[in-house]
């Protein structure tokens, strides 16, 4: 079993910015790609970013030049910088990592962080 544990969510008026982390931890695993999804209110979960293990990165159109996804591989790290953060931008933040465990491979789910952009 892996765990994702998410920090750094909170408050934030437009404009401003935050930053949130994901710490996977586990045994015997090993991390490939990782990646930040949202869900606002009565709203399907998205895709924000994504980062494969050698770094190569992919945003959703609404985030490209505000988020940026970046990891720290000794860690099991993905953090997610969020600039100039808008009001739509508001809702629950998950970490998702694809993980090859005990030979297998999985995808694991965060608990999920809030981030709310007041106008």
């Amino acid at each position: 079993q892996v765990q994702l544990v998410e920090s750094g969510g909170g408050l934030v008026q437009a404009g401003g910015s935050l930053r949130l982390s994901c710490a996977a931890s586990g045994r015997n695993f090993r991390v490939n790609a990782m990646g930040w999804y949202r869900q606002a209110p009565g709203k399907q979960r998205e895709l924000c970013a994504t980062i494969t293990s050698d770094g190569s990165t992919n945003y959703v159109d609404s985030v490209k030049g505000r988020f940026t996804i970046s990891r720290d591989n000794t860690k099991n790290t993905v953090y997610l910088q969020m600039d100039s953060l808008k009001p739509e931008d508001t809702g629950l933040y998950y970490c998702n990592s694809d993980v090859i465990i005990w030979a297998s491979r999985r995808q694991y789910w965060g608990q999920g962080t809030q981030v709310t952009v007041s106008s």
